[in-house]
């Protein structure tokens, strides 16, 4: 697994933190310095600490479970929906629905009802409809997709969250530490990072901090994937050979040897004269 670059992370900008009067003191260990009155975040922590984040989210994805990205602040949001995207894992970049996580079964409702819009267009039901009805499901379909469309694929809660912010992202922190679900978060200066499980101390700001962290997490989740493919393959190939196993055991057992007729034909015509 490619380890961070201290010197990337460096010019992307990630060790600035917040102002120095923002600050929250429980983030002090990971702070290096104060220059101009804005806290500079110790980017060898940071490193040891993507590192680490970057090791569970192989893991997860190795063992095929997902991983769930929320990032609703501008600057995030694109990176996040390609980012992750990519790699198959679902995210929120619009508004958090309450209760995503805490109120799962609704969510999923939510988007068997999107589901059946679709199987309504493609079997032609939609089409019958009068006009003003199908004008009404078109909007509720593009609400939902809005809000839930990066998420249609999550059939169950995810094994762990990703956060950008988590001032602005506290309902999704909470739901997650409701459910004891672990959160993986970039956490800046101005922050608390007790709700946190692996705190990533960066700047949560900058678009290039976000999308090197981003990518970097995201690399890990697909060699993960990739491992998990090799795995599947050696096991689909070793299938066949456990089949054949008894067959071959049996054979032995019995001391079966091919037989020569050619060999074998002249010998029973001498015993025959």
């Amino acid at each position: 697994m490619p380890r961070t670059n201290f010197q990337e992370l460096l010019e992307a900008g990630a060790h600035f933190g917040h102002l120095a009067r923002k600050w929250n003191p429980k983030m002090a260990p990971y702070i290096f310095d104060q220059k101009n009155g804005i806290h500079i975040i110790d980017l060898h922590k940071s490193i040891v600490k993507i590192d680490e984040a970057a090791e569970v989210m192989k893991e997860l994805a190795r063992s095929g479970r997902k991983v769930l990205f929320v990032a609703t602040k501008k600057q995030a949001k694109e990176i996040v929906a390609d980012k992750a995207g990519s790699v198959n894992m679902p995210f929120v970049t619009e508004r958090w629905p309450g209760g995503m996580l805490t109120n799962f079964p609704t969510i999923r409702k939510a988007i068997k009802k999107m589901n059946t819009i679709d199987k309504m267009k493609e079997d032609g039901t939609f089409d019958k409809l009068a006009k003003r009805e199908r004008l009404q499901i078109d909007r509720q379909r593009a609400k939902l997709e809005k809000n839930l469309g990066s998420i249609k694929d999550m059939s169950r809660l995810p094994s762990a969250i990703f956060v950008v912010d988590v001032q602005k992202e506290a309902n999704a922190v909470k739901e997650a530490n409701r459910l004891n679900i672990p959160v993986i978060a970039m956490v800046d200066t101005c922050c608390d990072p007790t709700p946190i499980d692996y705190v990533i101390p960066a700047n949560d700001d900058a678009a290039k901090s976000i999308e090197y962290i981003i990518a970097t997490l995201c690399a890990a989740i697909e060699e993960g994937l990739n491992e998990r493919k090799l795995e599947k393959e050696k096991e689909s190939e070793a299938e066949p050979a456990a089949e054949n196993a008894p067959a071959k055991k049996l054979r032995a057992r019995k001391g079966a040897k091919p037989v020569d007729v050619e060999a074998e034909a002249p010998a029973a015509e001498a015993q025959a004269e």
